[in-house]
């Protein structure tokens, strides 16, 4: 029976384990470009079964945060290139998540002072950039008031995805992963009450509700192949201003039979139970996107699943041995358990993350957290057995 630590076929590549790294925002890139620290960082966990690097940006435009490194020019390619060639010397393996906030985003981020972009012309309330602000202070601020792309523009964009996934796989990277989470430019066209367009991207069809995901994966695949592609969703997420809509489930059945349809590598499925309240009397998010979860099992027969969303070493075991994963996501365990993988191994206990670090730069709270330690009598009890 399969747990955490049986190897695993993803696309092209043999992992050695099922425990996954997954993208995590650390803002360290001073110049929005990857750094020998961000080599340093990855590197110390790369045995994990795969690592899948913080979203970085694919173009200026797509850019919401300070401090990320992109993918968009020939010197973040090279950062990125530290990074993977630290990682691949240590025997890991990385894929990168290309990213797009759309309206996720402030003026002083744009190029040229420009309004954010996205699906809609309507602000995403409640939802923080991390740039500048009216003193010119570095700061998490409210969104700027976005503009709806046009539909010829909407080509462009994708084109920048494409673009950046080439560069990727020039910087190293194994494969890719799509941030269609969180409330970001994906999913900014799958949400009926965020798109209000009433173009061929409009989402009175389910069609034209996917146009934009599906356009975007095929181009890619065309360069890199599909095996080189995942997709991260977030079903029913209410992050960045995605309210739930009515048909959310039919909605994220379609996204997952058609992403299995293309023989995608994986989809990455982010349950962000804990960050909001259900409504009194609603299913739980965690049973809605379980249902999921075992309906795209019989329609992903090619495409891998990976589940992220507060798991225990305990819960995950139980996800995987159940057929309704194959792989696990820990994201706080990995910031601050550098050995996470043989502290599952060993029954170790893990290390907390320091939050007030998560964003603040240099290796305090990101590289200095240490291995574990076996006590000496320990040690002594292991050789003498």
């Amino acid at each position: 029976m399969p747990d955490l630590f049986s190897s695993f076929k993803l696309g092209g590549l043999e992992l050695p384990n099922r425990i996954v790294m997954p993208p995590l925002t650390r803002a360290r890139a001073p110049r929005d470009i990857a750094t020998q620290e961000m080599a340093l960082y990855y590197s110390q966990r790369a045995t994990a079964g795969l690592i899948i690097a913080e979203g970085s940006p694919i173009s200026n435009e797509g850019q919401g945060y300070l401090f990320n490194p992109g993918i968009f020019t020939p010197e973040q390619v090279n950062g990125w290139r530290l990074v993977t060639d630290a990682v691949k010397r240590a025997r890991g393996r990385i894929v990168v998540q290309l990213w797009h906030v759309g309206r996720v985003s402030h003026t002083s981020i744009q190029q040229y002072g420009q309004p954010p972009v996205s699906s809609t012309n309507r602000v995403a309330k409640n939802a923080n950039a991390f740039g500048r602000d009216a003193t010119g202070q570095i700061n998490f601020i409210p969104s700027s008031t976005p503009r709806a792309l046009t539909t010829g523009e909407i080509s462009r964009v994708i084109r920048d995805f494409v673009q950046a996934a080439r560069n990727a796989i020039e910087a190293g990277f194994d494969g890719v992963e799509l941030h269609a989470a969180n409330g970001y430019l994906f999913d900014q066209f799958l949400n009926p009450l965020i798109n209000d367009r009433i173009d061929r991207y409009a989402t009175t069809t389910m069609e034209n509700r996917l146009r934009f995901l599906l356009e975007t994966v095929d181009a890619i695949s065309d360069v890199i192949g599909h095996k080189r592609i995942g997709v991260r969703l977030s079903p029913y997420g209410t992050l960045n201003d995605c309210p739930h809509f009515d048909d959310a489930e039919e909605t994220y059945l379609a996204v997952g039979k058609a992403l299995g349809e293309r023989h995608i590598a994986y989809i990455h499925v982010m349950d962000q139970t804990g960050f909001f309240t259900m409504p009194a009397g609603a299913e739980s998010t965690s049973d809605a996107i379980h249902r999921l979860l075992r309906q795209w099992r019989g329609d992903l027969p090619q495409t891998a699943l990976i589940f992220a969303g507060s798991l225990t070493q305990v819960r995950a075991n139980e996800l995987i041995s159940n057929g309704l994963i194959d792989l696990a996501a820990f994201g706080q365990g990995f910031i601050a358990n550098p050995d996470l993988v043989a502290r599952f191994q060993n029954g170790w206990p893990l290390a907390l993350p320091n939050r007030k670090t998560f964003y603040t730069g240099g290796s305090v709270g990101y590289t200095d957290y240490p291995t574990y330690q076996v006590p000496l009598s320990d040690s002594r009890q292991m050789i003498n057995g």
